[in-house]
């Protein structure tokens, strides 16, 4: 089967195509329309559909609309309730519900030639599970827990594959919502809601919990399977953040507390969930799975021997799980996730000819990995595009700025040339079999979606990679699955003793991940990196803005 999965109706919309099983493509709105998260999680936008990244999807197989056998929209407006009843202060959630209906007529403009009676409504938290259990590879017996905002009615599903089937267990019906609790936190802390959660992750880090007991008369276990979420009184917590404040320790103090309430009861719904499978693989999804300092613990202190985070855990990965959620209904045997490169990529051919057009100088060294690995051992900062862009909302070694994490000044040097908060950590990544001499937590960890405490021998040599709580958020690369990053950390260890380099992702604050040739130069262009590894090409900074423009720009 072929089939289309669509994520709109809130954000991060996205489209991902699986065929026979496999997925083929997947890619967020983003991406094309440099739009950050698409759009905003309002209902005046819920028609908008990821238009250029379903073309791209279809474009890359070779199909046409009328070639696909089925497209999955992941929300079913048949199972939602008016958000008076839900208790959710949404006034006009009804125009998102009227949009959900008609979205069998928007993607029939959209992708003309499209039968919209193939458009099949698929549950968003349905959609959310299958993009955990049938991508995880040896997922086939395995229970999954979806949490995030909300859904048609309720905020969380727990729920178990068998083979091709997917049941559910227990759901939490809204207003209880942690994903939603998170969210009313990340904006009374001064940040942008539906968007910024991860920096409340990341404050906490320098707070204590010590608003904890005072947290917990608000949201907690039910001991059932489900939790309390909801009514909390932030601003009897800490005062109000302005956006252009300082925080302060109190406003650090609250995140901590949060989040502790948040690892407490996710270890709850955790056990629970155990209690009624018995696997031993759990899969995570939805957008509370991008915590992965709660990831972290659950692994640590949960019953389950294995958990498997989804990459695109947020909603763009209901594209993905709604597409194989409906092949796996249709006979076809769902093909684990290989990795996250899962978008756009360009020939070496394709790369030179963006460059000439840019009429940028640039060279095309001997190899690009060592070239990067000498690079950065000069402490240079380098931005690095090869391959196929990545799926979801971290950069895993195609679309990076790369850095020395033996100089504790590059976090300060690297936070400013994203623009962006100094108390944010950066991730260092480093070959698979090195990881547990250096690192202590779940590997291989593939989708930096775990903490792991950095051992105490380590933290003075690699700086600039341990964040304050001497944690760091690691990716694993496996050498066969990133032959090119793999030589690159080699020969970075070579020259300075060192198996780890600074990675973080390609953008600056507020834009989305870099992810054409252009995005890149526009990228390198606007902000002080020093050298762009684009496919086997090197761009330097002191060539690109050289005064002299008499060279050749293709040397």
């Amino acid at each position: 089967m072929r089939i289309l999965g669509i994520n709109a109706l809130f954000h991060d919309p996205a489209a991902a195509l699986v065929i026979d099983g496999r997925t083929v493509a997947a890619a967020e709105e983003e991406r094309f329309s440099r739009r950050k998260h698409g759009k905003r999680p309002v209902p005046f936008s819920a028609w908008e559909l990821p238009e250029q990244a379903a073309a791209w999807c279809l474009k890359r197989a070779g199909l046409r609309p009328q070639d696909l056998d089925a497209v999955a929209y992941s929300y079913d407006p048949e199972l939602a309730r008016s958000a008076a009843d839900l208790g959710l202060d949404d006034p006009w959630d009804g125009l998102r519900q009227t949009y959900a209906r008609e979205a069998p007529g928007f993607l029939k403009a959209a992708l003309p030639g499209l039968d919209p009676g193939i458009v099949r409504f698929v549950p968003h938290h349905m959609a959310h599970a299958a993009s955990g259990a049938f991508a995880a590879e040896g997922a086939d017996t395995s229970s999954v827990l979806v949490l995030d905002g909300r859904g048609e009615r309720a905020s969380h599903l727990a729920a178990r594959r068998v083979h091709d089937r997917l049941e559910a267990l227990h759901a939490q019906e809204l207003p209880h919502s942690l994903g939603l609790v998170y969210e009313e936190l990340t904006e009374h802390l001064g940040f942008l809601r539906s968007s910024d959660e991860f920096k409340v992750m990341a404050l906490a880090s320098h707070g204590r919990p010590r608003m904890l007991p005072e947290l917990r008369r608000w949201v907690y276990p039910t001991g059932d399977g489900g939790f309390h979420a909801t009514g909390v009184p932030w601003a009897e917590l800490c005062p109000r953040r302005r956006p252009d404040e300082a925080w302060t320790q109190d406003h650090a103090d609250t995140a901590a507390s949060a989040q502790a309430v948040l690892e407490e009861t996710l270890l709850d719904l955790v056990r629970w969930l155990h209690g009624q499978t018995h696997d031993e693989l759990l899969t995570l999804a939805g957008g509370v799975a991008l915590n992965c300092v709660a990831n972290a613990r659950i692994a640590r202190e949960g019953p389950f021997d294995r958990v498997w985070v989804q990459p695109a855990a947020g909603d763009a990965g209901t594209a993905l799980g709604g597409a194989l959620l409906l092949a796996a209904g249709g006979g076809d045997d769902p093909d684990p996730m290989r990795g996250a490169d899962l978008g756009r990529d360009w020939s070496d051919a394709e790369l030179g000819a963006w460059l000439k057009t840019a009429a940028v100088p640039f060279d095309r060294p001997a190899d690009i990995a060592e070239t990067v690995a000498e690079a950065l051992a000069d402490n240079a900062i380098v931005a690095w595009f090869q391959g196929r862009s990545e799926f979801g909302p971290r950069a895993l070694g195609h679309r990076s700025l790369l850095a020395h994490p033996g100089h504790a000044g590059n976090l300060e040097r690297l936070n400013d040339v994203k623009g962006r908060e100094q108390f944010r950590p950066v991730a260092p990544m480093v070959l698979a079999e090195r990881a547990g001499e250096i690192f202590d937590g779940v590997t291989p960890s593939p989708y930096m979606l775990f903490v792991h405490d950095v051992a105490p021998e380590w933290r003075e040599r690699i700086p600039a990679v341990v964040h304050v709580d001497g944690t760091a958020r690691i990716q694993t690369v496996d050498r066969r699955a990133e032959p090119l990053v793999a030589r690159m950390l080699t020969e970075f260890e070579r020259r300075t003793g060192l198996p780890v380099v600074v990675n973080t992702s390609l953008n600056t604050a507020g834009r989305p991940m870099v992810d054409d040739p252009r995005d890149a130069l526009e990228c390198f262009g606007s902000s002080p990196v020093d050298l762009l590894a684009i496919g086997p090409y090197a761009v330097r900074r002191g060539d690109f803005f050289r005064s002299d423009d008499s060279d050749d720009a293709s040397r």
